[in-house]
């Protein structure tokens, strides 16, 4: 995965850090390519970060280009059921942030 290459400010960063169980790992991991891709064919979708350490420690940042989208993929009928899932067998426990990029720079 490579770093996104974001339009300039403002937009919207949702982090989601987590800590894996380990249990059914390619079940998860299948789930998890297939929200990337559906979450790419969403309006106001800006791009996808993500990593993962050995010990199931994990960062996912998705960026939007407004609230309004971040909503919607929220309600996104397959999403709702992986977060389910997510809830009950994959994550022993898991933090959500949403923030307004106000600024950003580097070196891409």
């Amino acid at each position: 995965m490579a770093i996104v290459k974001t339009p300039s400010p403002p937009y919207y960063a949702v982090i989601f850090t987590s800590q894996h169980t380990g249990l059914n790992k390619d079940e998860y991991d299948r789930t998890s390519a297939k929200m990337v891709e559906l979450a790419k064919e969403q309006q106001g979708f800006l791009g996808v970060e993500s990593v993962r350490n050995e010990n199931g420690f994990g960062i996912t940042s998705v960026y939007w280009k407004d609230k309004e989208s971040i909503k919607a993929w929220r309600n996104h009928t397959e999403h709702k059921k992986a977060k389910k899932r997510g809830n009950a067998i994959w994550y022993e426990e898991y933090f959500l942030r949403i923030a307004k990029v106000e600024k950003n720079y580097g070196k891409i």
